[in-house]
């Protein structure tokens, strides 16, 4: 009931049956066993969707250091992953995005955003907080 073919296969390897996941697979086939429970991955956050608009100046040049206070700041969304169960009682997968602004002098986190959702918004209200 809540077995894919490589539980299955792991199962029946612990229980001392030498079997293929392959051979497995068939017979679950050929049986018309159905798996009732499924939970697809979840793919990484990837916000790359090709050449949209102008590409920035490369003005840093690699030179990250700075002699002067809140000249240069950077920042990079990081995605966390938490699990929370709703008023059904089901486990539901959630994700919060953290923006930390770091000042290049000497790097000091500024400021930081936590939002639902990767977007420009959450990124401009934390460096203005910057």
């Amino acid at each position: 009931k809540n077995y894919g073919c490589l539980r299955m296969t792991n199962e029946l390897k612990n229980r001392g049956f030498h079997v293929n996941k392959k051979k497995v697979q068939r017979l679950i086939r050929k049986l018309g066993i159905e798996v009732r429970s499924y939970t697809r991955k979840s793919r990484r956050y990837n916000s790359y969707r090709g050449k949209i608009g102008k590409v920035a100046k490369n003005r840093i040049r690699r030179h990250f250091y700075t002699s002067i206070c809140h000249q240069k700041i950077t920042t990079d969304t990081t995605e966390f992953k938490y699990f929370e169960i709703d008023t059904k009682g089901v486990i539901r997968q959630r994700k919060l995005y953290l923006d930390p602004f770091m000042d290049m002098y000497n790097s000091e986190i500024l400021s930081y955003r936590i939002s639902e959702k990767p977007n420009a918004l959450a990124i401009m209200e934390g460096l203005e907080e910057a």
